[in-house]
């Protein structure tokens, strides 16, 4: 028997007496009876509209600004670029929509839950998706609408501006000032007696994105995800907005569904962090081109250090848990790099055509090296094909790259001046960068009008240079990477003079 409980305002808490009482791992792979549903042609999402009434949005005085309202019926093509054929150049990339729904399927068969009929259902990845914005019609009474707002994962640029963008649309809105709630150190902030949510005001948030990290703080616990819900009934928030990675998004779905389940009608959107820009259909996520430019400056010092030295070699690590994005952008932008290993291109270290035959050259031609190297690279060399431990958020452990690389290189070149970088830190904690900041500022306000729209269960993001909500389960079940046929790595090795280091590229690379 279900149990429940009155809460004030006509709110009604029912617990399932199968409810999970802790989410221990959040399990990231898909989970698809996401509440909305894949048509032929678009992408729709969940809503809470038929629970909630609706009404004329604050802005329809002045036409939003001038700027007029998004229709519930606008779309935005996921793919913008039709191939001719298949040797036409990224034609096997993500921005392709078949080669995207193999991915997804790929990642589904990892998940013995999923049954064939609902993995099919978000597979057939359609044409178009729902274009974010203001809506003309909203389904919240913006003076008594209560939201909270949570940051979880590691810090990343461009989480204050975020946290601002949503606390100064709310007011935009008619939010009154107290009914924003900032929760702290991530879901242990739910429940933790000692760090009680903070109130944010205006006066509060007004310069903090002149900040690097999170004035909410931030944690990687895992979300009691009972214990959430109740909290968001007792305290009555409409709307919760959570600022995560995949695992924070897998939570936020996980706290939307529960609150399903429990009919608690509170709105929950969610806000991609990837600083590694690892999450699919987006363009990008934010903070990526903060850490890109940040890169800039630990490869400069490789570069000094590296060409001052005798023989000197330049190693920086750069993040990249599952892809390698930031070390393939960083490096074609520094113009010093001659090496770039990230995780999705296998390489060798011995043999003709390995690194370290190359790096060799590059020593012999030039009379020093730099190699950027992306911190999931090299994983099989170090641990072997066999499965690998994950930690508490269900993510592979990785082995530190960047030692084991220095220890390889000092073993072949003994005489050499080897340098080891690792500014992930440095980089993680600066503010964002004017574009980033433009960016966090427009996903800010999407997730707002998202969840004053009704949507539920969404996330926001740039989709061919147009904002979208997506279902989240979409965007996490497998991480966005650099294609090895792509335009991207082509303009790499075509940059830096980079050439293959496996034995035979067409066999390690080429799909059947």
């Amino acid at each position: 028997m279900a149990s429940s409980n009155k809460a004030s305002g006509g709110r009604t808490l029912t617990i399932p007496d199968n409810s999970q009482e802790t989410l221990r791992v959040l399990d990231v792979r898909p989970s698809f009876s996401f509440g909305g549903s894949v048509g032929d042609e678009v992408i729709t999402c969940p809503t809470l509209r038929s629970k909630l009434q609706a009404r004329e949005s604050p802005f329809l005085r002045g036409n939003y600004h001038g700027g007029g309202f998004t229709s519930d019926n606008d779309r935005v093509l996921l793919q913008s670029v039709y191939f001719a054929d298949r040797h036409s150049a990224g034609n096997r990339s993500q921005d392709r929509l078949e080669a995207l729904s193999v991915q997804m399927k790929k990642a589904s068969f990892k998940n013995a839950a999923i049954d064939d009929a609902t993995s099919d259902l978000l597979l057939s990845v359609p044409k178009y998706a729902i274009r974010a914005g203001a809506r003309k019609r909203i389904y919240f009474d913006p003076k008594e609408t209560r939201m909270a707002i949570v940051t979880a994962g590691a810090i990343c640029p461009g989480q204050n501006d975020i946290i601002r963008a949503i606390v100064t649309k709310a007011f935009d809105y008619g939010v009154p000032e107290g009914h924003i709630l900032g929760i702290r150190n991530g879901f242990r902030g739910f429940t933790n007696r000692t760090r009680r949510p903070m109130v944010l005001t205006h006066s509060m948030v007004k310069d903090c994105h002149l900040e690097g990290g999170t004035l909410l703080g931030t944690s990687n616990d895992p979300a009691d995800i009972r214990e959430i819900i109740k909290r968001l009934d007792l305290w009555k928030i409409d709307q919760l907005f959570v600022i995560g990675g995949t695992g924070g998004n897998a939570a936020a779905y996980a706290i939307q569904r529960e609150c399903e389940r429990c009919n608690v009608p509170t709105a929950v959107v969610g806000v991609p962090k990837s600083i590694d820009n690892d999450m699919l259909l987006f363009d990008k996520c934010f903070g990526f081109d903060t850490a890109v430019e940040g890169a800039q400056a630990a490869l400069m010092a490789a570069k000094v250090e590296a060409a001052s030295g005798y023989r000197g070699i330049g190693i920086v690590k750069l993040m990249g848990r599952r892809s390698g994005f930031i070390a393939v952008q960083a490096s074609l932008a520094s113009g010093v790099v001659d090496a770039v290993l990230i995780p999705e291109v296998p390489f060798r270290l011995e043999g003709e055509k390995g690194l370290l035959a190359y790096v060799e050259k590059i020593m012999a031609r030039e009379g020093h090296a730099v190699i950027c190297v992306a911190e999931a690279a090299a994983q099989d060399l170090m641990h072997g094909e066999g499965p690998r431990r994950l930690d508490a958020a269900g993510n592979p452990v990785l082995s530190d790259v960047g030692p084991w690389l220095k220890a390889k290189f000092k073993a072949h070149f003994q005489d050499a001046d080897i340098k080891y970088i690792d500014p992930s830190c440095l980089i993680r904690s600066i503010p964002a960068s004017s574009q980033d900041r433009i960016y966090c500022r427009m996903l800010g306000h999407g997730a707002v009008h998202a969840a004053f729209a009704g949507y539920t269960g969404v996330t926001v993001g740039l989709i061919n240079t147009h904002y979208c909500y997506i279902p989240i389960p979409m965007v996490i079940q497998a991480p966005r990477t650099v294609d090895p046929h792509g335009e991207l790595w082509a303009r790499l090795r075509s940059a830096i003079g980079q050439p293959s280091f496996v034995d035979d590229e067409d066999e390690e690379f080429c799909p059947e």
